[in-house]
């Protein structure tokens, strides 16, 4: 694993902790060699963890559509900014460019992209690792609404357990750094080999 993608929030919420945690994660993403792959934005928790890496020594690419751009929010001081055309493009240079994902807390953005991930993952198209950084709770009512999809045969158990949640961003990285898709895949290979029949 050479980067990690951070999907979270263009605000940074109500509580000190959320900037706290972001600042940890992107200090702790640059002590350990990674690049910080996000969405180029210099505001809320986007801008907390890009200024955390970069204060921290590490590199920064930020990938965000001309309309940002045009509003202003691009972060002036990354390593590299990548300027794209669409938010459809912008999610795929992401998920080209980084090894992991891993979403703090956030609005409807940060739900899109990171469930896409897990989409893209669920449909074959990727095998990399996603995580929910889960900061005083945020993230649990969330978690149990996925634990309902497998309860209710939505969501198969080996999808689940492919998907790390919790607090602890140690736990987090070495997590991402064994990942080896194996549940996902097997249940991936189950479908297909049904199609086929």
């Amino acid at each position: 694993m050479k980067s990690i993608c951070v999907y979270c929030g263009s605000n940074a919420g109500s509580k000190p902790a959320y900037v706290e945690r972001a600042m940890a994660l992107g200090d702790r993403i640059a002590r350990e060699g990674l690049r910080l792959v996000y969405g180029g934005g210099n505001v809320g928790l986007m801008g907390t963890v890009a200024n955390a890496v970069l204060e921290a020594g590490g590199e920064v690419t930020g990938v965000i559509p001309q309309q940002l751009v045009d509003w202003e929010v691009a972060h002036p001081d990354l390593t590299e900014l990548v300027v794209v055309g669409s938010m459809h493009e912008r999610k795929r240079r992401m998920f080209d460019l980084a090894d992991a994902f891993v979403a703090l807390p956030g609005g409807f953005g940060t739900m899109e992209e990171i469930f896409e991930m897990l989409t893209w993952r669920q449909l074959g198209i990727g095998d990399k690792p996603c995580a929910f950084l889960d900061i005083e709770g945020f993230y649990a009512p969330l978690i149990g609404m996925i634990d309902r999809m497998v309860a209710e045969r939505f969501l198969h158990p080996d999808q689940r357990a492919d998907l790390w949640y919790g607090e602890d961003i140690e736990a987090l990285l070495a997590w991402m750094r064994a990942y080896e898709p194996a549940q996902a895949s097997k249940w991936l290979d189950e479908k297909r080999r049904a199609a086929l029949r």
